[in-house]
């Protein structure tokens, strides 16, 4: 059989050799060159390497023809769907048509599919009415519409605010409104084949997705076979016409115990679910989703363990860029018994720069199993609350120029200050810095503690001042700011903290000062604002904020993310 393969997963997470004999194949792999630099060395295959920056689609359209005489594509990725039907389309293959494709591929497509289903999915919007409002008016979530690892997404205490913020997106037709449902998160994760779902595993997630892009560790582990849960993905994949291929869904379980749908892929899991599911059911995902779209007999299951697997991962894109951490696990935890892999990056090692799962680039990832489900799944909470993942000493609060510093740090009569700092702490963090007679004046701190966050911040410069700060802390925020400055003054802030959160600033410059913070605090909220030049003021909260302006300001207040 002649394959092409669009190459965009890491290879180290599919082994495209344990599903196709490469020997007996005639295979062909093209993509970017940053992917197709992983594939072995080794491996009898046909390479076609785009050029730097060349578009995907483009390039594959550019290098091949029905002449070729392919008889199957091959994308594992969910990035690359639409992409592969284009090339099927090209090469005069049969594939799933472009409803198919959007219909779990988009997340407005795929819940309109179910009406009439009687599968329950929170109530949406995809575009609203320019005034009036959402028919709910609780929580809400904004998201967009073909987002994966939700990057984008983001949860606003009332549809009023995530009306507000979604209209001020740059390409608001690119998200939807989304009711916000409380529970537990589910994935199931499984195989389909001549449109049936023939085989899947269900886990439960320790923390919200969502909650990972700012900072909190995810992770799952895997739960004892349901039918109920069974049932459910059989019957989203029927509404949905899957027809083939790795299931990835993602369902809430509600207090009362319904099953809410919220999304699914149709690709196999991120993170840690290929190794844990293959140790549990003994079913390697990749393999035998490659067998079933190219035609091949699937393997038989083998080397199943007996027990229920999880995996675990702390996050480390959003610290600031360049800063390298230092990893503490506790010695009861690093020998547990659950524990079956514990990967730790090394102090020097570089963080990711963006959204990642993958255990080769986090700071910790864990793999866990055990014989009880419950026990693996509180082995995993302990894990969350007791292992940290510090900024090293060189790299907490270090400026662009000058001397090494501290937590608290200062520069004066530099030509230049870039002042920054970040912590992430199982206690309580306070950061403060200062800059003085320097041309411009940046500063930025971000932190994550259990405890409470401290921020102070001021600055003296002849050109412009730029402060930013944000926390997420299960205790209290407090963020003081003030500066001096004949330029413009920048000011922002963002808050996640269930106790309080208390925000401050004042500014002395000619220029317009520009102040915008947004919290998250059910407890308690206050935002403080002066300045002593025209202002623009830009307030969000979970409880409503005050804001005020000297006399010689004005203030425009509005309802910001």
């Amino acid at each position: 059989m002649r394959i092409l393969v669009i190459h965009q997963v890491p290879y180290r997470k599919i082994d495209y050799h344990r599903g196709i004999d490469h020997d007996r194949h005639d295979v062909t792999y093209i993509g970017q060159p940053h992917r197709m630099a992983d594939l072995p060395a080794e491996l009898r295959c046909r390479r076609l390497v785009l050029d730097e920056g060349e578009d995907l689609l483009d390039g594959i359209l550019a290098r091949t023809s029905r002449a070729d005489g392919y008889e199957k594509v091959l994308s594992l990725s969910e990035f690359a769907m639409f992409e592969a039907r284009r090339v099927r389309e090209h090469l005069g293959l049969p594939g799933p048509d472009l409803a198919q494709v959007e219909r779990v591929r988009d997340k407005v497509s795929m819940k309109a599919a179910l009406a009439g289903s009687g599968i329950r999915y929170p109530r949406f919007v995809a575009a609203p009415p320019a005034c009036g409002p959402l028919p709910w008016s609780g929580r809400t979530v904004v998201k967009p519409r073909q987002g994966a690892s939700s990057e984008g997404v983001a949860v606003y205490p009332s549809a009023r605010e995530a009306l507000s913020a979604y209209r001020r997106l740059d390409n608001p037709r690119e998200y939807q409104l989304e009711e916000y449902v409380e529970g537990d998160i589910l994935h199931a994760d499984g195989l389909v084949s001549d449109g049936e779902l023939v085989h899947l595993v269900v886990s439960r997630y320790i923390t919200k997705p969502v909650d990972f892009v700012t900072g909190t560790p995810l992770g799952s582990y895997q739960l004892p076979y349901d039918e109920e849960h069974f049932a459910f993905a059989a019957r989203v994949v029927k509404a949905l016409g899957i027809t083939e291929g790795c299931l990835h869904l993602e369902m809430i379980e509600t207090p009362e115990g319904d099953l809410v749908f919220l999304e699914v892929a149709n690709r196999v899991g991120g993170a840690g679910v290929i190794t844990a599911h293959e140790r549990h059911s003994g079913v390697h995902l990749p393999t035998h989703e490659i067998a079933v779209r190219l035609g091949l007999p699937r393997p038989e299951p083998s080397g199943a363990t007996g027990r229920y697997h999880a995996w675990l991962v702390f996050p480390g894109h959003h610290l600031p860029p360049g800063t390298t951490v230092d990893v503490t696990v506790p010695d009861h935890l690093a020998h547990h018994p659950c524990v079956d892999r514990l990967h730790r990056l090394g102090p020097t090692e570089p963080l990711p720069d963006h959204v990642t799962y993958q255990e080769w680039l986090v700071p910790v990832f864990v793999e866990a199993s055990h014989q009880d489900s419950e026990v693996l799944g509180d082995f995993l909470r302990e894990c969350v609350r007791a292992i940290t993942v510090k900024p090293t000493a060189a790299a907490v609060a270090a400026p662009e120029v000058g001397p090494e510093v501290g937590p608290a740090a200062s520069a004066v009569a530099l030509p230049g200050a870039g002042l920054s700092a970040s912590a992430v702490d199982p206690g309580s963090v306070e950061l403060s810095a200062s800059a003085a007679a320097a041309p411009g004046a940046n500063l930025s701190a971000s932190a994550v503690a259990p405890g409470s966050v401290e921020f102070s911040a001021s600055a003296v410069a002849p050109g412009s001042v730029e402060f930013s700060a944000s926390a997420v802390a299960p205790g209290s925020v407090e963020f003081s700011a003030s500066a001096v400055a004949p330029g413009s003054v920048e000011f922002s802030a963002s808050a996640v903290a269930p106790g309080s959160a208390e925000l401050s600033a004042s500014a002395t410059a000619p220029a317009p000062v520009g102040l915008s913070a947004a919290a998250a605090a059910p407890a308690s909220m206050e935002l403080s604002a002066s300045a002593e030049s025209p202002v623009r003021v830009q307030p969000s909260a979970l409880v409503e904020p005050s804001a005020s302006a000297e006399p010689s300001a004005t203030a425009e207040l509005r309802n910001v993310s």
